[in-house]
């Protein structure tokens, strides 16, 4: 495989390619057509006027998936930054507990100061501690304001 000589753009083929042309295709059709009818209170009317909204929806519903893509992308950034933490603090690398952690655990050890955080991940990764209960042990926190 070659190596890659500059960042390309990811692009989801289903989304970016066929789900989004064709929904913003549908609610403009939709739209012109019921803007044709509009005013008139017959069965064409009405049916226009849903399909319009249904299509306007649907768009709305793929335009708001790509904050499901940022919040992955938040996720990653949140274990790296767990993984680099518990590094820094322990000089031992997370892998081997994170295999044994799910994603809330580690955002939930991401509150504790760099004191406890070791003490604390070892005790989540044996005892299967809940999100609620390794906030509940935290004594030092490090509150997130930047989270979405």
């Amino acid at each position: 495989m070659p190596t890659p000589t500059k960042n390309t753009a990811q692009y989801y083929p289903w989304h970016h390619f066929v789900l989004l042309p064709l929904a913003g295709l549908m609610a403009g059709y939709a739209i012109l057509r019921y803007t044709k009818v509009a005013g008139d209170d017959d069965q064409t009317a009405r049916l226009w006027f849903t399909v319009a909204a249904l299509a306007i929806i649907g768009l709305g519903v793929l335009l708001m998936l790509r904050q499901h893509y940022a919040l992955q992308l938040q996720d990653r950034i949140c274990r790296l930054e767990v993984r680099q933490r518990y590094f820094e603090v322990s000089g031992q690398r997370f892998n081997a507990l994170e295999k044994q952690l799910s994603l809330s655990q580690i955002l939930s050890l991401r509150l504790a100061g760099d004191a406890e955080l070791p003490a604390l991940a070892q005790a989540a990764a044996t005892s299967n501690l809940s999100p609620k209960d390794i906030q509940a042990r935290i004594t030092d926190f490090q509150f997130d304001t930047m989270r979405v």
